[in-house]
């Protein structure tokens, strides 16, 4: 061994050849010169540096120790608003009593409330309202009435059953005026899944930003839109039936609402404001359904 190998200095001692690799690998990566040696003391792995790289191995080995010894950011529990329950009785009693009323059969109701692009844009716009009230058979309204109720709870949990359903009966609106802009005057579509894709992308969303999900769990955050994808599959993506952009824009204005709502705390609102805005998300529909009638 040459006098100049003999001068390196060693800056880190492991009995654990894993921790050398590590340390050896954090030096290869910022291309600092180094070497492995064996040594027959207690502590037989040594990594090597020439003296002038010394400080600066020092300086990117205490980084990377500092940073992984860091403990994962804490998941935050996001405080409930209040059960949940009563917002989901609500929902499926609106989308419930509009059928009851009508009849299946009634096709006055359908032909006033159906979201057509035409009407819309001639000024009838309590249709982007009124559609999410109509379905097309019983299959169509079990299914909203299920996914709707899953997913609005989780809304009503965090945003109160009041605040939470107002805000999802906004967002599904916002998504069929959008909806209406991108389709031509004979589009039709009715149905409430465009509410439910919208809770959809809120609940998460909300979560994510207020930090219930670790920052190393990504499964958790990309999970919505997994499951977003699965429920176009299930309700037929591709089908000429299904309204894949009234699906599409929901979820994108669920995430939007979700996004903007995360920096206000709901679980103080008191029960008199969750009643005020869910009489104010019921007096919508109403007053949706006496102009289309």
């Amino acid at each position: 061994m040459s006098d100049q190998e003999n001068a390196w200095v060693e800056v880190f001692r492991a009995e654990d050849q894993r921790q050398i690799r590590d340390a050896s690998l954090v030096l290869l990566a910022v291309k600092v010169t180094h070497r492995v040696d064996m040594n027959a003391s207690n502590a037989p792995w040594s990594l090597m540096v020439p003296p002038q790289d010394q400080q600066r191995a020092h300086h990117e080995l205490t980084a990377y120790w500092q940073e992984n010894a860091q403990p994962a950011p804490a998941q935050t529990n996001v405080p409930y608003a209040d059960s949940g329950w009563l917002g989901v009785l609500g929902f499926l009693a609106v989308i419930w009593a509009v059928p009851a009323l009508q009849g299946f059969a009634n096709a006055t109701w359908v032909e006033a409330g159906v979201l057509h692009s035409g009407s819309v844009r001639d000024g009838e716009w309590w249709r982007i309202v009124t559609a999410l009230t109509l379905h097309g058979g019983l299959e169509h309204i079990l299914s909203n009435s299920l996914f709707g109720s899953l997913f609005g709870f989780f809304v009503a949990r965090y945003l109160g059953s009041g605040i939470g359903w107002l805000v999802i009966l906004l967002s599904a609106s916002a998504a069929n005026a959008v909806n209406v802009m991108v389709h031509p005057d004979s589009f039709r579509a009715l149905g409430a899944s465009t509410a439910n894709f919208a809770a959809l992308g809120l609940a998460p969303t909300l979560l994510w930003r207020k930090g219930a999900f670790r920052q190393q769990d990504w499964r958790r955050g990309v999970a919505p839109i997994f499951a977003a994808v699965a429920m176009l599959a299930f309700t037929g993506f591709g089908s000429e039936r299904v309204d894949v952009g009234g699906h599409v824009f929901g979820f994108i204005a669920g995430v939007g609402a979700g996004w903007y709502l995360s920096r206000f705390d709901f679980a103080g609102i008191s029960q008199e404001r969750q009643q005020q805005a869910g009489q104010l998300a019921l007096g919508l529909v109403a007053l949706c359904w006496i102009l289309a009638l």
